[in-house]
């Protein structure tokens, strides 16, 4: 009677694990597809806008555009964090589940926080509002508004460093975890430490020390060590998924 109710368990597990797989390869696509949108014309991370009207202009040029440098892309990333993160949780459940259960917790903070800031679909509005407006008073109004948004959701500014600090702050705890644990490979786990902790750097230096010559060099490197180790845990959680017990 004990294994017939267990089994179900053990397989919802293994169905979390190839989840969290899929996300992280999906995570994966994701951030190439940010690394080739950089060299585009206005994708650059230190060439965007400068002013809410500045913003505008770029999305009647480039919707897309626009609310790609408005952190579009990081929503994505995001959602796909939720199943990847707590499929890792789920892995150390037996051998480290307080700590893997806190960045787990830290992640998902990491969602909330940058979903509740995120502008880049208001922006979109704004822009076309802006765009139809016919007085100056209503301009004038309708760039105030857009300053404020920028002052919350604009990414690698103050003002979306806690979501992206809890963000990153749980992938490089999860892969200190990992190296603790030995379920996943040490190489894995080491990329992850040197990416996330990169990439924290890079939060810091970029909200707090615009001016700081290494800023770029951080996401450089930080951002594909990252991605390597997003494809290295996919791999490590559909092993996971076809073992027996998991």
């Amino acid at each position: 009677m004990t294994a017939n109710l267990a089994e179900p368990s053990r397989s919802a597990w293994k169905v979390l694990y190839v989840v969290g797989g899929v996300a992280a390869l999906l995570t994966v696509l994701n951030g190439l597809a940010e690394i080739g949108i950089t060299f585009l014309p206005g994708g650059g991370m230190f060439a965007g806008p400068v002013t809410a009207v500045d913003w505008f202009t770029l999305y009647r040029g480039s919707p897309f555009l626009g609310m790609r440098n408005l952190g579009l892309l990081n929503i994505i990333f995001t959602f796909l964090s939720i199943p990847l993160t707590y499929a890792l949780y789920a892995a150390h459940r037996r051998t480290h589940q307080a700590f893997a259960g806190l960045f787990l917790i830290a992640a998902l903070l990491g969602v909330a926080v940058f979903l509740a800031g995120n502008r880049a679909f208001p922006m979109l509005e704004l822009s076309s509002r802006y765009a139809a407006a016919g007085t100056e008073t209503q301009r004038s109004a309708l760039a105030a508004a857009g300053e404020a948004m920028l002052a919350v959701g604009q990414s690698h500014t103050p003002g979306t460093f806690l979501a992206f600090f809890f963000s990153t702050l749980a992938g490089l705890g999860l892969s200190l975890v990992m190296l603790r644990a030995g379920i996943f490979s040490k190489a894995s786990a080491i990329l992850g430490i040197a990416g996330f902790g990169l990439l924290l750097l890079f939060e810091i230096t970029a909200d707090f020390a615009p001016g700081f010559r290494g800023t770029f060099l951080f996401a450089a490197i930080g951002g594909p060590l990252s991605l390597a180790w997003d494809l290295l845990v996919a791999l490590g959680l559909f092993r996971l998924a076809g073992q027996p017990g998991a």
